[in-house]
């Protein structure tokens, strides 16, 4: 455990920090207002990081998603040991782009860009942007729902730590290649020109700071932020009986596949505390499957571990402030064999792997309900994603939406609805942008009545998507949760499962949480649903007029309230 003893004073710390987070805000908004695509535009499906030159993680950006600043330290990680292999070094002026997933990136379409940030000739940090891109040369058009590749080859361009500008030189002929393997390149090379931009932001402000406060205090500054950081995360491990504690939680799997080892894969969490420590063991977990619902051990399960623990037990709602820098890592070690589903080996594919992690976050709070009743949530119900597509005017578009959760019963509070859960925290897209810029029209948006697990606090409702092709097009879908419920708390009821349904001339065709590519015509209509979170506490003890206002409201039927919560005479 770090020492207590600091090398600045606490007050030039705090002024550091704070100019530190300030930096990577301001990239994170010039990252989205110079984007093209909506997935960054309004989504806000990016990251923005500055790191010290060891690649230790010192801010973030707060208005990004975790599951995609979380994992840069990985990324740089991977870039250096991919530089090793081939004799690179880092030179200034440099620009690499990354999204290799056995090499530290979170999956293929979240492309990284890494600009080395020096000083006086030394290397002294790196300013690197995150963000997820909506073709890049996969078997299919969109870059989710290819849930039939078969390999890592199959999902699309791996680019491992390659100098797109060298030394200050841009290096066309990596543009030109990009341009020519992606179905829209106006979008996609755009929103990667934005992300070079916002990184290049980053790296001058670093160097401001530098030459305001010197190297050696804002280095000094930066340990003992980490050491802050980590001090206040083993403060409330401390807190935490000793014991291992267990829990198991399942994905949805490939239900239409004939080989039933596809199917209802299984996530096994095991938590250890040991005084300041603290160690999650994912052994027990279902053995990875050559279709890309594996997840990359740094870059997907290590952020889905780290995320959930540090959101618990540094609530910020109950606990000071902590700065999110690498110093939370030190007290957390994880645990997953080699080959399983949260450590596949390569060339296992991976692009699927969003909705695992999520069932990872969701069984270790589960994990974690006996010690820490209060704060944490019943079960959470997952996302969607789909890639709509199609060829109009000569090019390509693709348009990337994501179907909001739901999380479950909370002490205290009921579930929050229609929201995108635990690592994800991008944001829905306004049907106004959708419609203006795709041949496709929503026409159902609301929340789903009666499908939350009932408890002393209910689960959160998730929401009804539906949305109609104007034009022949096309989509692939990747999501979970239609198969198993959000599970109850102490007593809470399950939540309710999802459903994909397909609306067309021939009727109503039900499908399952994850397919490839499929064909659409004008005309039909694709309708997502998803699952409520599962209910905290038994629902006898529910407040009779909370359960009033959900009637009224439109959150729970009559009928429900009556046999459920024993409440009649609701007008």
């Amino acid at each position: 455990m770090s020492s207590v003893t600091t090398r600045v004073d606490p007050v030039t710390a705090a002024v550091i920090a704070g100019a530190l987070d300030s930096i990577a805000v301001e990239m994170g908004h010039k990252l989205a207002r110079m984007a093209y695509s909506s997935i960054i535009r309004e989504s806000e499906d990016f990251g923005c990081v500055l790191c010290d030159e060891q690649g230790r993680q010192l801010c973030e950006s707060a208005q990004s998603t975790p599951l995609q600043s979380g994992p840069i330290p990985g990324y740089i990680a991977g870039i250096n040991r991919r530089f090793a292999e081939v004799g690179l070094d880092w030179k200034p002026g440099d620009v690499v782009i990354h999204n290799h997933a056995y090499y530290g990136a979170s999956h293929q379409p979240d492309v990284g860009f890494v600009v080395p940030v020096f000083y006086d000739d030394e290397l002294v940090g790196f300013s690197a942007t995150t963000a997820h891109h909506l073709d890049l040369g996969a078997l299919s058009p969109g870059s989710c729902g290819i849930v039939d590749a078969g390999d890592a080859y199959a999902e699309g361009l791996q680019l491992a730590g390659i100098k797109i500008e060298e030394e200050g030189r841009r290096n066309d002929a990596v543009w030109q290649i990009l341009r020519d393997n992606c179905r829209a390149p106006h979008l996609v090379v755009g929103d990667m020109e934005a992300q070079v931009a916002a990184a290049k932001i980053g790296a001058g402000r670093f160097v401001d700071l530098i030459d305001r406060y010197g190297l050696e205090t804002v280095k000094a500054a930066s340990e003992d932020l980490m050491d802050y950081s980590e001090r206040m995360l083993r403060k409330e491990i401390e807190k935490l009986p000793d014991g291992t504690y267990t829990a198991e939680g399942h994905l949805d799997g490939f239900v239409d596949h004939p080989d039933d080892r596809y199917k209802n894969l299984k996530i096994n969490v095991s938590v250890t505390v040991d005084g300041a420590d603290l160690t999650v063991d994912l052994t027990g977990t279902d053995l990875q499957v050559d279709l890309p619902i594996n997840m990359p051990f740094v870059g997907t399960t290590d952020i889905a571990i780290w995320v959930t623990l540090r959101s618990i037990l540094l609530d910020a709602w109950t606990h000071e402030p902590v700065p999110t820098n690498s110093g939370l890592f030190r007290a957390i070690s994880i645990v997953a064999p080699e080959g399983c589903l949260a450590n596949p080996t390569f060339p296992a594919p991976t692009i699927a792997r969003f909705c695992g992690g999520n069932i990872i976050a969701d069984t270790l709070m589960r994990a974690l309900a006996p010690v820490l009743p209060e704060q944490v949530a019943a079960g959470v119900g997952n996302l969607k994603v789909v890639a709509y597509s199609g060829f109009s005017g000569g090019q390509h578009w693709v348009y990337m939406d994501i179907q909001e959760g739901s999380y479950g019963g909370r002490h205290g509070k009921d579930g929050l609805d229609a929201v995108d859960t635990l690592y994800a925290n991008t944001r829905n897209n306004p049907i106004e942008d959708i419609e203006s810029h795709f041949p496709l029209r929503v026409t159902q948006y609301e929340l789903l009545e009666d499908g939350a697990g009932a408890g002393t606090w209910r689960g959160g409702l998730g929401s009804v998507r539906e949305i109609e092709f104007l034009d022949d097009a096309g989509y692939s879908l990747e999501g979970d949760g239609s198969v198993w419920a959000p599970p109850g708390l102490f007593g809470g009821k399950d939540g309710t499962p999802g459903a994909v349904l397909l609306k067309g001339a021939d009727g109503v065709r039900e499908l399952p949480s994850k397919f490839p590519y499929r064909k659409a015509k004008a005309g039909e209509r694709l309708c997502l649903m998803s699952p409520c979170g599962g209910g905290y506490g038994n629902p006898d003890d529910r407040d009779p007029n909370a359960v009033r206002s959900d009637v009224i409201d439109g959150h729970v039927s009559r009928e429900s309230a009556r046999t459920i919560y024993g409440v009649e005479g609701i007008s």
